[in-house]
């Protein structure tokens, strides 16, 4: 039923609010790659609550939490875990690693090297990881939230386009407005401490599985075969536009559906509409497209693109 959907996130929200102030879209967004079964990559400045969200986001759907600090000399075992000899009973135990939980938070995961950022691809495309020839089972909402700072590039590895294109959204976190931001201070004046959330009252959710009933009513949702035309359309003209050296593949379309249906049942609706698949387009393919060189020298962006596309893209009636 979508009224559960809608209701289970009406309770995320209005926990979340008791701790983050605005953000509206980026919250939708990390629901959405949520309830749609992916993982999403959060870009934003330092100081703009990406971790605090994250955690306090755990709390709220009662799940376990895990992070890992990339930094330069992090190791794949690190990620995953290893065995273990034990000397008492002559075997190895598995130690298991930060991967093993609901979910988790890779922070800044540009500061560590491609051969550690590839140990998180087996694990956010088939939820298992694989440690020496053993295949394990990972949490059935096993969600991966990364986060990278756009400004600093000294000392980053930009992630390989096979590891970007794991992530279902790409989400960009912006300075709060002046409002929102006067709020936040009149918060801190008044006792409240980010590193002090078991002082704030959260009420988590009642159902321990409502996240796994939401995503069953997700894909459940209906698409008209002319939104899905809609959104091949829009896919495969990313592949054609002048700017693009490459477009999104067949992933990135079924990327957009996914979103677009979670995105209608997060509205409350268990139908999709065109105005949801242009209003999760750009999250969903920015971090899908390669620019020509000539054409990022000439000031263009990902999102400019995307938006140039929706208009040109035939809208179904």
């Amino acid at each position: 039923m979508i009224e559960y959907v809608t209701a289970t996130v009406a309770h995320i929200r209005r926990e979340l609010a008791k701790i983050i102030v605005g953000q509206e879209e980026p919250i939708e967004q990390i629901l959405v790659a949520l309830l749609a079964e992916g993982h999403a990559l959060i870009e934003g400045v330092p100081g703009t609550a990406k971790t605090l969200t994250v955690k306090t986001l755990s709390r709220i759907i009662n799940a376990n939490f895990g992070r890992i600090q990339f930094t330069p000399d992090l190791m794949p075992s690190d990620i995953t875990g290893t065995n273990v000899f034990n000397v008492a009973t002559s075997a190895f135990n598995l130690r298991r690693g930060p991967v093993f939980t609901d979910i988790l938070l890779a922070d800044e995961i540009n500061r560590t090297p491609p051969k550690t950022q590839a140990a998180l691809l087996e694990a956010m495309e088939e939820r298992q990881v694989t440690i020496d020839g053993d295949t394990y089972p990972l949490s059935p909402i096993f969600t991966v939230l990364a986060t990278e700072n756009p400004i600093e590039y000294e000392g980053t590895y930009p992630l390989p386009e096979a590891q970007l294109d794991r992530f279902l959204l790409k989400i960009l976190l912006d300075y709060p407005a002046a409002e929102h931001e006067r709020q936040i201070v009149a918060n801190w004046d008044a006792g409240f401490n980010s590193r002090r959330l078991d002082q704030v009252e959260i009420e988590p959710l009642a159902d321990a599985d409502a996240i796994s009933r939401c995503r069953f009513d997700v894909r459940s949702a209906h698409m008209e075969p002319g939104v899905q035309a809609y959104i091949v359309d829009i896919v495969r003209r990313t592949r054609t536009h002048p700017f693009v050296h490459y477009g999104g593949s067949p992933r990135a379309s079924v990327a957009l559906l996914l979103c677009s249906k979670a995105l209608a049942a997060i509205r409350g609706r268990d139908f999709t509409t065109p105005d949801d698949v242009r209003d999760i387009a750009r999250p969903v393919l920015r971090h899908r497209l390669v620019l020509r060189a000539e054409a990022e020298l000439d000031g263009a962006t990902p999102d400019a693109v995307i938006t140039d596309i929706l208009k040109s893209a035939e809208v179904p009636r």
